[in-house]
Parts: C-alpha cells; structure tokens; sequence
C-alpha cells in the first residue's frame, strides 16, 4: 500500500507516457511520402560540376554516389541529387565519407530517383540524449529518473497532442492552457507526488500562467502583431490550413513558453517553505508566508533574467545586424519581430512576479500545522483547574 502512496505519480506518468507512444497524431499519412523510403546513405563520390558559387553562396544541383544503408534497398549503389537554393540557412554540401538521411521514390521494385534531404544526426543526437539521461541520473538519483520521465512526457504531448490539436483549428489559447496546466499538475507531481506541496506548487503555477496568458492575448492586440511573425508559419496557410489563426497560436506561444519558468519559481517557494515548516513546526501561517516571499524575491531577480537571456540568444544576428547597418533604436524597437520578443519576455516576467505572492501564500497556508499544541499550551490544557 505505502509502494503504491509513494509511487502513484510515477505509475501515472508511466501510464500518460504508453498512451502517448500508442495515440496517433492524424498527420501519419501524408501523400507526398506514400510510395518512397527513408534510409541512411554513405556518400562514395560527389560530383560538383554542376554547382555555380556567387560569393558565399552556391547554387545548382550536387550529384552524388550513395550506398544505402537500410530500407528494403539497403546495400544498393545509387545516384543521388542534393539541389542548393543558393541559402547558407539551408543549403549543405555533401563531402566523400558523410552519412545522409535519403528519401527513396519508387515504383514496385524500382528506384526512380532518390533526394538527399541532410546529414545523418540521429546517432549523434541519441548519443546526447542518452548521455544527458545518464549525467542527470548520477547527480540527482530517482528525482533525475522522475525528471527525465516528465521530460519525455511533455516532448509527446507537445507533439501528439499540441500540434495536431492545432492543426485541427482547435482554439489554440483553450488547447494551451488546459495542455499548459495538465503538465503543471504531472510534472510537480512527479517531484512531490500527490500531497499538499503539489497543491501548494500548482496553485501558484497555475495562477501565473493565467496573468500571463491575459496579458498575453492584450498586449498582442495592442502591439497589433500578427502570428505570422513565428518562423514558417506563414507557409502554414499555403499548405490548405488557411483555417488557422496565427495569432491565437503566438499568444498560447507566450504563456506556454514561460511555463517552464513559472513551474520552477513556484516549486523552489514551496520547497522552501516545506523546509521550514519541517524545521520549526510551530511556525506560524504568516512566518511561513514571509519566509516564501523571500525566497520568492530572491528568484524572481535571476529568473525574469534567464528569461530575457533565453529570448534574445536566438536573436543575436539579427541585433548584429542592427548595429552594423547603425540602425536608430527607435526603429529598433518598433520591428515587429523586435516587439513580439519584448512582449514574450516582459509578459513572462510578469507570470514570474505574480506566481510568488501566491504560491508563498498557497504554501504557508498549505504546509503549516495550524492546530499544533506547543508544550506550554499542552500542560496547561493537562493540569487541572485550581479550585479554591
């Protein structure tokens, strides 16, 4: 019975994770790959004459001799076309000895041509991916088990649930929200299990992504940006999901990705008002309240950074470029993309800022022991009345 108390979050999060794996998206099927395979390739030769360079950039069609590596032609010799569009963003020239990932277009038992889509990765990324595994394991023990089993959790429902949802013309903010809160409740779970703490931790979480999603979806409409502002969106509406609303899908962006943020903040206040309340009992609500906004305080200063930090790293050429060509900073700040990386940053603080009061709060209330007896109050409700 107590293996069961303990464990119930992770036989949960088991369970979500096999669900997951089994639920299909929908999306399986695609007629563009119906009738062609996917394999890795080693290249044998390349053939570059017919690539013309214009400065930095090369466009043409590479032509390569490929050894299929897998698929129901492995072993094969093949000619393979890798067709430059003249962008360093895109474009990859293959050398002799590089492994590519192919795709194989076919007729019965007949190859008719086969397109390389890029290098190889997958070894390499199941090599960090394990190791990463591995490295949390060794420093933080089952709590890095646990973690790693939310991580995984949270990659298959962001793809097999999100994505697809959206892609269905859900309303995109609802579906982010109740996903965004779902994985608040299993994640901190995960590290508490089901106890006051968790109550504590996703009151709060849930109370900051909710500020942030309000001022989200305001200050979109006031910025007047278009959610065709994200990377490939747009193509999206070409593609037959016309029926999309890209700016729906850039606010639940804002509030889902703070998310993460908003859930450490909230878990590091409660875990520190556990510990005090597990080292002074006594302690009364207010104290224990007090004690969870200072630790609360002291986060919000590094945490509303790293947001910054995390925003602007992928925006770091374009603000090269901003100071190269001398651009005025009013300018600057009125780009659209500059302005939804503002709002993304600034609302997110605010989620941060709103989530401390509360979850101090939830945890004082929560964690103390609001009908303890100390020793004094004991003897004197013991000893019996003094009559005279």
């Amino acid at each position: 019975m107590n293996f069961l108390k303990n464990n119930a979050p992770v036989l949960a999060g088991i369970f979500i994770l096999i669900f997951l794996i089994l639920l299909p998206t929908g999306f399986e099927d695609a007629v563009i790959y119906k009738g062609a395979d996917r394999c890795a390739a080693k290249v044998l030769d390349t053939n570059n004459s017919n690539i013309i360079d214009t400065g930095l950039v090369r466009s043409g069609e590479q032509d390569c001799t490929l050894e299929l590596l897998g698929g129901k032609f492995k072993g094969e010799i093949v000619d393979g076309f890798n067709i430059l569009n003249g962008s360093l963003e895109t474009d990859k020239i293959f050398q002799v000895g590089d492994k590519v990932l192919v795709v194989i277009n076919y007729q019965e038992n007949t190859i008719v041509s086969v397109n390389m889509i890029d290098h190889y990765r997958h070894p390499i990324e199941l090599f960090l991916a394990i190791s990463f595994a591995v490295f949390l394991i060794l420093v933080a023990g089952k709590t890095g088990i646990r973690a790693i089993l939310s991580f995984a959790i949270t990659v298959l429902m962001l793809w097999k649930v999100l994505v697809p949802l959206y892609l269905k013309g859900y309303n995109p903010i609802y579906i982010g929200l109740s996903l965004t809160a779902f994985l608040t409740v299993i994640i901190i779970a995960l590290v508490f299990g089901f106890d006051r703490r968790t109550l504590s931790a996703v009151c709060g979480s849930i109370t900051g992504l909710l500020v942030t999603a309000v001022l989200g979806i305001f200050f979109t409409k006031q910025f007047k940006i278009h959610g065709a502002i994200m990377p490939y969106s747009e193509s999206l509406l070409y593609s037959g999901y016309a029926h999309l609303n890209l700016t729906q899908i850039f606010m639940a962006s804002v509030f889902i990705g703070s998310s993460g943020a908003v859930m450490d903040l909230a878990v590091d206040i409660t875990s520190a008002v556990q510990e005090v309340t597990e080292k002074k009992p006594d302690i009364s609500v207010f104290e224990a309240v007090k004690s969870g906004m200072n630790v609360g305080r002291a986060a919000m200063g590094t945490m509303t950074t790293t947001l910054l930090l995390a925003y602007s790293g992928g925006y770091m050429a374009s603000l090269m470029v901003f100071m190269a060509q001398g651009t005025p900073i009013s300018n600057i700040l009125n780009y659209k993309y500059v302005s939804a990386e503002i709002l993304d940053t600034l609302v997110g603080s605010f989620g941060l800022v709103s989530v401390a009061p509360l979850t101090a709060l939830c945890a004082g209330v929560f964690l103390t022991k609001k009908d303890h007896l100390t020793e004094d109050t004991l003897e004197k409700k013991l000893d019996p009345p003094n009559l005279k």
